[in-house]
């Protein structure tokens, strides 16, 4: 009797996930952003998005990412690991990053991208010289 083992990341079926939500992601930003739209770092950033239509400083769906203006080159950067991660887990992904908690400081998703990239938080502040 052979064994089948069914892989739900890093496998096809992750992938078709990750592409599904790419879909929704760019239906959704082609619905509703009335800024620019255009790729960088991986992704297709849509800016000019409602704030009701996406979550804290912008949200990456997919290859998608979603903002109102939040789309620095910094940010861009965490979300192109959240974009590795919805390839890794597919539609996993939106069940665990429920489960890992919206604190975003305990949130493995959140650490794994770059708190302060992503804008959690702050740079610390430079030590300003004696002076004499």
């Amino acid at each position: 009797m052979s064994r089948v083992t069914i892989r739900l990341t890093d496998s096809p079926i992750s992938r078709a996930g990750y592409w599904w939500a790419t879909c929704v992601g760019f239906v959704w930003g082609s619905l509703w952003s009335t800024g620019r739209v255009e790729r960088r770092n991986g992704l297709f950033v849509f800016t000019g998005m409602p704030k009701w239509t996406f979550g804290r400083g912008g949200s990456c769906v997919g290859r998608c990412y979603l903002t109102a203006s939040n789309d620095s080159d910094t940010v861009l950067g965490h979300e192109a690991v959240h974009e590795q991660q919805w390839r890794k887990y597919g539609m996993l992904l939106p069940v665990l990053y429920l489960f890992a908690g919206r604190d975003p400081l305990r949130n493995r998703f959140e650490i794994e991208a770059g708190l302060e990239a992503g804008g959690y938080l702050r740079k610390p502040a430079r030590p300003r010289s004696a002076r004499p």
